[in-house]
């Protein structure tokens, strides 16, 4: 009985030990964020960069934090007018979906990905990361989906602060 208490108290210890290290590394995340945030001259350069490289950016100020903004391109799958295939074309189909959208990330055409929780028109949204939106539209249209009819996109421009991160 000793024993079961004891690993009880270790398992307890450990938790809160590495609970605390996951705050310490959100307070770290949150003030990096703080970095790029501000106008500082990496922030300035990257913004340079981007411009040179035909990317749409702006700076917004709130407050004492200057945001560096940069247009993203969202790309809504829908489902397509051509859904007929049978469950082994659709099978296939899906496998190459899905290495066009990894080979679209590692290429660093894209930032998120993701399918839709539940069943209705809207199957995915991917976020590209593009200078134009004629080329995250082309990009999108490669997807071995698209060209079968089984999806179709629609193409929107977004706007988010670079380093932004999901919470």
């Amino acid at each position: 009985m000793k024993k079961l208490l004891f690993f009880i108290c270790l398992g307890l210890l450990l938790s809160c030990a590495d609970n605390q290290a996951k705050d310490v590394s959100s307070e770290n995340e949150d003030s990096s964020l703080d970095t790029l945030a501000s106008k500082s001259p990496d922030m300035a350069k990257v913004e340079t960069e981007l411009k040179n490289k035909g990317y749409q950016t702006f700076s917004y100020k709130e407050g004492d934090t200057t945001y560096l903004m940069q247009q993203y391109y969202m790309v809504f799958l829908k489902s397509g007018p051509e859904r007929s295939q049978d469950s082994t074309e659709a099978a296939e189909l899906q496998k190459k979906h899905m290495a066009h959208l990894a080979r679209m990330y590692n290429e660093g055409y894209t930032s998120l990905t993701g399918p839709m929780g539940d069943d209705g028109d809207l199957r995915g949204i991917v976020v590209y990361n593009t200078a134009t939106q004629r080329e995250a539209d082309s990009l999108a249209n490669l997807d071995p989906m698209v060209q079968a009819g089984r999806l179709k996109v629609e193409v929107h421009p977004w706007w988010v602060a670079k380093g932004g991160k999901l919470k």
